[in-house]
């Protein structure tokens, strides 16, 4: 087994090995994975932070020991927070790389985040990876991604689908979620009515052949912030998603869980 962490701003991870495969997800920097199988110009990988298996450019690959994946996954990783962009420095060649909210700082002490002979250098803000942080401040995160343009396996703020954008704003808060949101929707407390919601409880939503194919973050008085065309804020009732600007319900409410 090969190990491997994302040194660039994002790596797109894709369906099937060709660019031309739809992108399913990517890696930000500092997010480690396991290489599952090796070809030519692809290497088939399962991301350490949710598992999920995708195949990624293999000039894009860059590898690390088993003992440093071992000790990234048992460290306190650190995301940059606040900034949609912040900016690394490479100690070794003075290059600057543009990182974006959500991602992870590994090994991180003293102002470096240190991988194998990498360094790079950071002074933006910083936060335990791994410590809950008060629901609040979830919503608050949720809000850093507004009118961030919809992009199908997208995890950044230049570009996100629904379960990306929830995820992400979770790991903002020191918990962990699956990637999709049908996985979403297996994990925390089911509530009954959207009136026992809080704001940063996520409301799931089906097709009509009952799969769960959207999720959203809820706020206060019956809103709703999630990515559809664009992070946007609508209007929720016990049917679904109101869209405020065509004057329809644009989703069906499957059920709504409270996560922390």
């Amino acid at each position: 087994m090969k190990y491997g962490i994302c040194t660039l701003s994002l790596i797109p991870c894709r369906e099937e090995p060709a660019d031309a495969s739809e992108m399913v997800s990517q890696l930000l920097f500092g997010e480690q994975y396991k290489i599952l199988e090796e070809r030519a110009k692809w290497c088939r990988i399962r991301a350490a932070y949710d598992k999920y298996e995708s195949w990624i450019d293999r000039k894009q690959v860059v590898e690390i020991s088993r003992e440093q994946y071992d000790s990234l996954s048992k460290s306190k990783k650190v995301p940059c927070t606040m900034d949609l962009v912040s900016v690394v420095k490479n100690s070794t060649d003075n290059t600057l790389l543009p990182i974006l909210l959500g991602s992870t700082l590994p090994n991180w002490a003293n102002g470096k985040a240190e991988v194998d002979d990498l360094c790079f250098e950071y002074d933006g803000l910083v936060f335990d990876e791994e410590k809950t942080r008060d629901k609040s401040e979830l919503v608050e995160n949720a809000f850093l991604y507004l009118q961030a343009p919809y992009v199908w396996g997208g995890r950044s703020p230049f570009g996100i689908d629904c379960s990306g954008f929830s995820q992400l704003v979770y790991k903002l808060s020191g918990k962990k979620l699956p990637r999709d949101a049908y996985q979403q929707a297996d994990i925390g407390q089911t509530l009954s009515f959207v009136e026992e919601a809080e704001p940063g409880d996520l409301a799931f939503f089906d097709n009509s052949e009952g799969k769960i194919t959207h999720v959203g973050i809820l706020l206060e008085d019956n809103y709703i912030i999630h990515a559809s065309g664009k992070v946007r804020i609508d209007r929720i009732d016990h049917q679904g998603i109101y869209n405020v600007d065509t004057k329809s319900y644009s989703h069906k409410l499957r059920l709504i869980k409270r996560i922390l």
